[in-house]
């Protein structure tokens, strides 16, 4: 009993050693990212340090009132990556309640069919994508960088594999049995059961969305409503005498606090699923 004791703690104190150094490493560059925000485009020139500088309220100041509408590129990433992660979650929890539930003839097509969407890469159809946008004069609009999020093949999958884990079909027809119509039953009780799952995807769709530079490149043009990646592209393609690598990180910095807070805001749901799963095993 002596022996098996030492053995848990021995492992226990070996996944906690991993568990901090991969915590150091993912935290580190972070720490880095403020302490390069902290200097001047002149200290950051003469290389790497571990110290923050007394610069960073001066780059804060730089980047809000310079040329580039940061606070309203800000409020379009907000508004394309929040709709997004809605959208391509809650369509995508419906078809995969669809195909899990109902047994049709095209099931299986429909699934496959599916899955091999998800191989085509963005790149490789948005010369047709831009010229249906333009055909249907949504260029220069949110609605082309958001209706399209519905169909979220990778979602889809992820949230059919876990519902064949955690979705019993006898609990559906349970409800049904009890008179709950077919939207009653996905909204009031096959979402409560998704939310881990569906805060997982949910963190993802909004993490994809808020750093997709590709086709918000393509179809913004105006800088007022142009997303924050392509106003930090925009500040870091900037001529020399403008060029200000301070601010680039300053702005950097300030692009990131939005994804960390959805985090944080989801990150409880999917705690615990893992708790629940634990303790259905």
């Amino acid at each position: 009993m002596k022996n098996k004791g030492l053995g848990i703690k021995g492992r226990r104190l070996i996944a906690y050693t991993v568990l901090i150094l991969i915590s150091f490493f993912c935290l580190f560059w972070f720490y880095i990212l403020f302490i390069n925000a902290s200097r001047s485009h002149s200290e950051l020139t003469k290389g790497f340090t571990l110290i923050p500088s007394t610069h960073l309220l001066d780059n804060w100041v730089n980047v809000m009132n310079g040329t580039l509408p940061i606070v309203r590129g800000m409020l379009n990433s907000l508004i394309i990556a929040g709709s997004s992660a809605v959208l391509c979650t809650y369509f995508s929890a419906m078809t995969a309640y669809a195909i899990h539930a109902y047994n049709f003839k095209l099931r299986n097509f429909m699934f496959t069919f599916i899955l091999i969407i998800m191989m085509i890469p963005t790149q490789v159809n948005a010369q047709g994508f831009l010229q249906l946008v333009d055909k249907m004069n949504l260029d220069n609009s949110f609605v082309p960088l958001i209706i399209p999020a519905i169909a979220a093949p990778v979602t889809f999958f992820y949230l059919k594999q876990y519902m064949e884990s955690s979705l019993p079909l006898s609990l559906i027809e349970a409800a049904r049995i009890d008179g709950s119509g077919e939207f009653k039953t996905f909204n009031k009780i096959v979402l409560p059961l998704m939310k881990p799952a569906i805060a997982v995807q949910a963190i993802f769709s909004f993490v994809g969305n808020w750093n997709n530079y590709f086709t918000p490149a393509l179809i913004l043009h105006d800088n007022e409503k142009k997303t924050l990646p392509i106003l930090i592209a925009q500040l870091r393609g900037a001529d020399f005498l403008k060029f200000d690598m301070g601010q680039v990180y300053m702005m950097i910095a300030f692009s990131i606090f939005p994804v960390i807070i959805i985090y944080l805001v989801l990150s409880k749901h999917i705690v615990q699923g893992v708790a629940l799963g634990s303790v259905k095993g």
